[in-house]
């Protein structure tokens, strides 16, 4: 039996060798330099590869494969005939074009770097590694291997994810959508669950790090992701697929796509659906994707493309500061989880008296964008480049509110990483139905009652560059980049949790009667209130940004350089609809004018070596929340320090490409200046204070590697090692307020302050110069593997690990008001690592190709800890809270079905 089934799989193997050839080649660039990650397709199937740090690529064909589709961002896709010569066919060395006229508009790929030509430190990840290696993974997780960048799931919830670049945190990394930008326009963040099915319809995500290649006139300081998706490069056909993955993770997608048609129209559309419990106790998520894009090529001069998208989705959330624990508080709550699962806990997960499960954490958000961009080949060396966009939040997340401040802060699952037990159930679980007992017996209205924080906006944007060749390899890029941005917060009941009303005097008594009339009437503030009502705030924040940027780039032989430059003006006002009446609704304005100054070259000295050297200043309004109004959520008071922040940064690297090997060695020094920043501390009621600190100073230096090996043709081997060194470089001034943005007295006992600045209004100053940033590992390492034993199967191993990565800080009990506090260096938390698996294999289902994947995270399911806070007079990990730890083990599986 044992011949017999030898004989049988020696006779298949021989049928199927002899079916195959191998078919190799080299692809280049228009300058003859190699292509690494070039796409190399057999039309019409999943059969692939990508080329290799030489460029070259080997791919295992059926005998009547005839023809193979070579593509590249920015180049001409090219289809090459293949004509068999036995069992190995050479088709030589493949020049690819660049596509003056591509279907991508440039005003997608204009912030798109390009190796060995570009002057900045660059990552892409294509389509392809994308859904490979993500599996049940946050978005940014996929960037988790590249140098300088540290990605971690905070709290845990569907989205909640946050990437920092170098030590910046994610206000300060620009984000792009096809050329567009995304960033909170007041605070400057990216909330990542309102685009967490971008990787659906991803193209390709590239990272820069640094100040990047950019050229929108407010650029980054940490780095710049920019994502391109779809267009109208789509091929015909589409896609089905389905998925599953651990604590009832479900993911189903359909995408439709009818390629570029003889008549110049093309359109591509997805919809896709994920649900599950969430791997966080009680953090269950129901989230959708749509997308669509519609191009029209006029002409070999005009083409028009149409995109527009959005991920409506809702999830519980654990927040760190609200649920997290400390050390030992994770080791108490095992009795009631296990020790396997005790890091799932979430302390604010419970039920009401009718058994219905609550959260006071619960995000529900939809973000669409949608952009028309026009590019016109106004000649062969000069073209105009345009883009109309606009972006609609509608959401909320929840909100807890008291009768006092006390009574507010009982919303929350912890203090200062210890457990509150005010409404704890013997099983470890928040009790939301004593909450309504205590509502139903009191006489005076319900003391605890949840809002709904809604933050929708309005953003309308244009983008325009005009580029022009004034001579050979002599490029002039000029635009314009203007926005207006209007969002609108307020605060409204949605359930008295069984109370008759509720009297929202905590924040009423802080309205004065000089800027609301209303609060003349002494039974205003007890006006009782029912769901729908507005408590807490009720504004809109108003910004405008004009600019113009222009860049000059020279190219010659090997040689590449460029100077750029940008002006904007910032603009920031209020309108106050709670704290101030119709007469004194509208704060003033206030304009930062900003500009930017960058310079770069790159030699490619050999064939196979490149250095480049950048350098460039920033100097950027401050951001609307924090910087230009001290308190933006309850006072129309500006900031009289206010001043912008600067930048200085200078890069330099070196690049080898060799047949089997590649590696890039970057190395970066940036002082970053006049920054603002926000800290915290608890009160003796359970409250959380707050104190707006500006005018500090830091270092960012490090040093990054990465590299890739190819020893055979099944084989792909990758490293990457970062090295940073970030300090304060300076200490800081700040005021205190409360969690609902009262100035704070110095008594700190929740006493309302005479006015923001006042001569009342509690300060503190944080000796702090020295310390090291935290909230990002500065040691980072990856190293991993790929495997293709045979043809549709892929196999790949990926180790990371995480040092030198500091907790955070906040105040702690030696940090007193009006004097100066000693910042002690925060606790190194210990190294962290894990190990993921991918893998994928493509077959037929009758005459249709389909492909399975399958993905395990953390394979050896251990728990490290990836934040923390600790007290700035901490001495040990005993004095830290918000100890937030990695996911376990974690897996997906998914069939996904092309036609």
């Amino acid at each position: 039996m044992k011949r017999l089934l030898l004989l049988m799989l020696g006779l298949s193997i021989g049928l199927m060798a002899s079916a195959q050839t191998i078919v190799m080649g080299t692809v280049v660039d228009e300058n003859d330099q190699p292509l690494i990650g070039a796409s190399i397709v057999v039309p019409e199937t999943t059969l692939g590869t990508t080329t290799d740090v030489s460029g070259s690529f080997e791919l295992m064909l059926r005998a009547d494969s005839r023809q193979l589709q070579i593509s590249y961002l920015n180049y001409k896709t090219q289809l090459i005939d293949v004509v068999s010569a036995g069992k190995r066919t050479n088709l030589g060395t493949i020049k690819m074009e660049l596509d003056a006229i591509a279907m991508e508009d440039v005003v997608i790929t204009q912030s798109v770097a390009v190796q060995r030509r570009t002057p900045v430190a660059v990552s892409t990840v294509s389509a392809s590694e994308i859904e490979f290696k993500l599996g049940g993974q946050e978005f940014p997780e996929i960037l988790k291997s590249t140098p300088g960048v540290y990605v971690t799931k905070d709290g845990g919830g569907y989205g909640d994810s946050k990437i920092n670049m170098r030590g910046f945190k994610s206000a300060n990394v620009a984000v792009m959508i096809n050329g567009v930008p995304v960033n909170d326009m007041e605070w400057g963040g990216v909330y990542w669950s309102n685009w967490a099915g971008l990787s659906d319809v991803t193209r390709s995500m590239q990272t820069q790090r640094g100040m990047g290649a950019s050229k929108i006139s407010s650029p980054s300081v940490g780095g710049t992701i920019n994502i391109v998706t779809n267009t109208i490069d789509a091929k015909r056909g589409g896609t089905v697929s389905y998925g599953i993955g651990n604590d009832g993770a479900n993911n189903m997608a359909i995408s439709l796509s009818t390629g570029l048609m003889d008549n110049g129209w093309a359109m591509s559309v997805l919809f896709a659906k994920r649900w599950g419990d969430g791997y966080i106790q009680g953090t269950g998520y129901d989230a959708y994707n749509w997308f669509v894009n519609i191009s029209k090529r006029i002409n070999d001069r005009h083409q028009l493309s149409l995109t527009a998208f959005g991920a409506p989705q809702t999830h519980n959330q654990r927040k760190p500061l609200y649920a997290g624990l400390s050390i030992k508080e994770w080791n108490k709550v095992a009795q009631w989880t296990g020790e396997e699962n005790k890091y799932r806990y979430n302390a604010v997960y419970g039920f009401d008296n009718n058994g219905k499960e609550r959260s006071s954490m619960v995000n529900h958000y939809h973000k669409p964008q949608i952009s028309l961009n026009h590019q016109w080949q106004i000649d062969y060396k000069s073209s105009l480049s345009t883009a109309l966009y606009m972006s609609i939040g509608r959401g909320y997340g929840y909100s807890g509110q008291g009768r006092t401040s006390a009574d507010r802060a009982m919303w929350n699952g912890s203090n200062n990483g210890v457990l509150r037990t005010d409404f704890r159930k013997t099983d470890g679980t928040f009790d939301y139905g004593a909450i309504q007992d205590m509502n139903a017996a009191s006489e005076d209205g319900s003391k605890m009652v949840m809002s709904k924080s809604s933050n929708n906006h309005m953003w309308y944007g244009l983008l325009s560059t005009y580029t022009n060749e004034l001579a050979p390899g002599l490029e002039l890029s000029a635009g314009v980049d203007v926005r207006y941005y209007i969002g609108e917060h307020k605060n409204e009941i949605i359930d008295l949790y069984d109370g008759a009303y509720f009297i929202d005097d905590a924040d009423r008594k802080n309205v004065k009667a000089e800027n609301n009339a209303a609060a003349a009437d002494p039974n205003w503030k007890y006006e009782k209130l029912g769901v729908g009502d507005v408590v807490y705030r009720d504004y809109d924040g108003h910004v405008h940004q004009e600019g113009i940027f222009a860049q000059l780039e020279w190219t010659k032989d090997k040689f590449n350089t460029f100077v750029s430059g940008s002006v904007s003006n910032t603009g920031y006002w209020r309108v106050d609809r709670f704290y101030y009446d119709a007469a004194h609704q509208r704060s003033e304005t206030m304009n930062f004018v900003g500009f930017t100054a960058k310079a770069g070259a790159n030699w490619n000295f050999t064939r196979s070596s490149n250095i480049f050297l950048n350098v460039g200043y920033i100097s950027r309004a401050p951001f609307f929340s924090g910087g230009a109004f001290l308190q933006s959520t309850t006072s129309h008071m500006t900031n009289p320090d206010a001043v912008n922040e600067k930048v200085f940064s200078v890069e330099g690297g070196y690049g080898l490409r060799l047949e089997k090997f590649a590696l890039n060695l970057n190395a970066y020094y940036t002082l970053w200046m006049d920054k603002a920043d926000v800290r915290s501390k608890l009160m003796s009621n359970g409250d959380y204070a707050r104190v707006n600190l500006t005018g500090i100073d830091a270092r960012h230096m490090g040093i990054e590697l990465d590299l890739r090996y190819k020893p055979a043709r099944w084989v792909n081997l990758t490293g990457m090692v970062s090295l940073g060194d970030w300090i304060w470089s300076s200490n800081a001034k700040g005021y205190y307020y409360d969690s609902q943005g009262q100035p704070m007295t110095k008594n700190m006992d929740g006493t309302v302050a005479s006015g923001i600045m006042a001569e009342d209004h509690a300060w503190i100053e944080l000796d702090q110069k020295g310390v090291h940033v935290a909230g990002s590992a500065q040691t980072t390492a990856a190293i991993g593997a790929d495997f293709y034993p045979f043809k549709g199967l892929r196999l790949s191993a990926n180790f990371n690990l995480y040092a030198n990565n500091y907790a955070d800080f906040y105040l702690g009990s030696t940090a007193i008001v009006n004097d100066t506090a000693k910042v002690n260096d925060p606790w190194k938390i210990p190294v962290g690592h894990q190990l993921d698996l991918s893998a994928s294999y493509s077959f037929k289902i009758g005459k249709v190709n389909a492909t399975i994947y399958g993905n395990v995270n953390n394979l050896y399911d251990y728990n490290y800890v990836m934040d923390a806070q600790c007290a700035t007079d901490a001495t040990s990990w005993e004095d830290c809270y918000a100890v937030m730890y990695s996911f376990g083990r974690t897996y997906t599986l998914r069939l996904k079905i092309n036609f």
